[in-house]
This record gives C-alpha cells, sequence and structure tokens, in this order.
C-alpha cells in the first residue's frame, strides 16, 4: 500500500469519526429526528454529498451511530468488570457512566431514541433494543452473583431488578435534563441502588 493511498484511507476514517461525533452529539440533545444531514454538513463544513458518500442515508448513519455507542457502553462495562470487584461498586459505576453523559447536557443516546422508537428506521429499533437487553443481561449478572454473596438484596428475578434499574436511571436522567442539575440524577440514582443494598429484614 502507498503512502498516499494510506493517508486518504485515514482522512477517511477521520472524517466518518467526525461525522459520528456530531451526530451522536445532536442526537443525544436533539432526537434523532431533531437533526438533519444539512446540520452535520454545515458544523463540520462539508457538504451533503460528502456525507453520503460515507453513510447512503440518514438510516445508515444512524445505525454506525448506535453500534458505535453500544460498542463503547459494552467497553465501559468490561472496564467496570475489571477494575471493581464488588457488585454495590460496579452498580455505582454503572450510574456514574449515565450522570457523566449528563454532565455534558446531553441524555443516553438509546434512552432519547426509545423516546422516537416508532419512527425509526427498523434497523435502529433493532439496535436500541438490543443495547437494552444487552445492559439488563449485564446487570443481572452483576445482581445475581451480588445476592449470591450477600452484598444484595432484592426481591423478584435478577431480571426484575435489572429492567429496575435501566427504568429508573433512564428516567432520572429524563428528569434532571429541564433542571440542568447532575445532583438531582445523582440523588435519585443513590436512592435506587440503597434499596438493593438494605438488609433483607429491612425490605
Amino acid at each position: 500500500m502507498s503512502g498516499t493511498v494510506k493517508v486518504r484511507q485515514l482522512r477517511r476514517a477521520d472524517t466518518r469519526t467526525r461525522i459520528l461525533d456530531v451526530a451522536e452529539r445532536l442526537a443525544q440533545r436533539r432526537g434523532f429526528n431533531g437533526f438533519s444531514y444539512a446540520d452535520v454538513a454545515t458544523e463540520l463544513h462539508l457538504t451533503t454529498a460528502s456525507l453520503h458518500y460515507h453513510f447512503a442515508g440518514k438510516a445508515e448513519l444512524g445505525r454506525a451511530m448506535l453500534m458505535r455507542y453500544a460498542e463503547r457502553f459494552a467497553q465501559a462495562l468490561a472496564s467496570i468488570e475489571a477494575r471493581l470487584p464488588d457488585a454495590p461498586e460496579r452498580l455505582a459505576a454503572y450510574a456514574d457512566l449515565y450522570a457523566a453523559v449528563l454532565r455534558q447536557r446531553r441524555l443516553c443516546l438509546c434512552g432519547m431514541l426509545a423516546a422516537e422508537y416508532q419512527t425509526l428506521p427498523k434497523p435502529m429499533r433493532a439496535c436500541v433494543l438490543r443495547f437494552f437487553d444487552d445492559n439488563e443481561c449485564w446487570l443481572s449478572r452483576i445482581l445475581e452473583t451480588g445476592r449470591a454473596a450477600g452484598q444484595l438484596h432484592f426481591a423478584g428475578s435478577p431480571q426484575e431488578a435489572a429492567r429496575m434499574i435501566v427504568c429508573g436511571l433512564e428516567g432520572a436522567m429524563l428528569l434532571a435534563r429541564p433542571y440542568g442539575d447532575v445532583t438531582r440524577f445523582q440523588s435519585a440514582a443513590r436512592q435506587l441502588l440503597s434499596s438493593l443494598t438494605a438488609p433483607a429484614d429491612t425490605l
């Protein structure tokens, strides 16, 4: 491979990354239906034809954006599990992932798009559902091991508790956003997670 070809490939990859970065930020702040190819092109000083070169249409852009977001989130979950040995610490770190997004004045990408689910292209719908399914699966495993170790206490199945956590954190993000106050989210997250560490006789 010649040096010129390699430089061109790197430039194309860099442009693709920048397109995804801008699209993700806009989607997290406005929703998928709240921005257009023209918005992305204007911000990056590109033509819409340049965007179509990298992504045939907005549906393809949205799917690539969701797949990249899910991959990063999965890597973050793997890092949490590798760094932290105890289930309560892992759950707290999981909630911190949401808080970090909120500090950027954004919402969870899949949480935002869940509100637009019926209007999304079908491939994007599948990505949104897979994201939540994967998160619930990871949480279920953490909850199950935490309960077995006596670190967590909750009624019902780990799957039900995992669903409660995802729903609680996504809802807390949504309600904290208009106030521009991350502490509202953090307070709700602490209350939610503390209910899982309370001794069984206090439930």
